[in-house]
């Protein structure tokens, strides 16, 4: 059974001030398997970043539905762990205590959560920083910080929206390996949007590829590069490749989108 199925999954957003409805999502149907690390990738407001909030329970579906482990999703839960864009940290807390919340909130016991929080903290490499404020901690660490925090939760899923997409581009590529390392240590299954076609690639077991909006899924594109994967495989003839094949999906939609406008 897979991990995840979305299936006949829609939604429309109702007009503003007696406008238009907006069809965001087209029925829309995926299956994800267990320790599969997919990249959901598409033109600006194709409705990415819609489907991964349905997952995640923070919107719901206009048709269809969401079952993860064969289980009707219908709200936000501790089974799915979410890392926006943003740097959501909670400012009041210290580092350490950003990633012990969600064990707090379950009722670990404190001595557990010390030594889980510790293995988080070495895994993101954040050793030392245990007690600064996220004001402190420069972007990358902030969402090095946001990963320990949903994966110490120990999700059946992780769920990340753009996370990369406010770096600069050396660090960008960095928390790229790190994430990725992570995924081949941990071996969570993965549902990661981005609009960055090489991201896409590095990252992905698959590459789903969505349409301009109203977004539906064009073509789910497996990537067989080889694990574990240095930043040096984005030189090889196999990921030209792919990227040439993406950018040409990629393009084809984005002009959709600009004859639309």
């Amino acid at each position: 059974m897979s991990k995840l199925r979305i299936e006949n999954v829609s939604r429309t957003f109702a007009g503003v001030h007696g406008g238009d409805a907006v069809k965001a999502l087209q029925p829309t149907d995926l299956e994800v398997s267990a320790n599969d690390f997919i990249t959901i990738l598409g033109p600006s407001g194709c409705g990415k970043s819609t489907l991964l909030r349905i997952v995640a329970g923070l919107d719901q579906p206009t048709t269809g539905r969401v079952l993860l482990d064969g289980r009707p999703v219908t709200r936000p839960g501790p089974d799915r762990g979410m890392v926006f864009q943003s740097y959501t940290l909670f400012p009041w807390l210290s580092v350490g205590e950003n990633i012990a919340f969600g064990l707090r909130q379950k009722g670990v016991p404190t001595k557990q959560q010390r030594e889980i929080v510790a293995n988080y903290i070495d895994l993101v490499g954040l050793r030392g920083f245990e007690n600064h404020w996220p004001k402190q901690l420069s972007g990358g660490m902030q969402q090095r910080t946001a990963i320990a925090r949903a994966l110490a939760n120990d999700p059946e899923i992780l769920l990340l929206d753009e996370p990369f997409g406010a770096l600069d581009n050396q660090t960008r590529g960095l928390m790229q390996e790190l994430l990725l390392g992570i995924w081949e240590r941990e071996k969570k299954t993965v549902l990661f949007v981005t609009h960055d076609i090489e991201e896409a690639i590095f990252m992905a077991s698959r590459v789903v590829v969505m349409t301009a909006r109203p977004g539906r899924i064009k073509s789910d594109v497996p990537v067989d590069l080889p694990h574990p994967r240095h930043y040096t495989v984005k030189t090889s003839p196999e990921f030209s490749a792919l990227k040439a094949r993406l950018t040409e999906d990629i393009r084809v939609e984005t002009m959709r989108t600009v004859e639309a406008a």
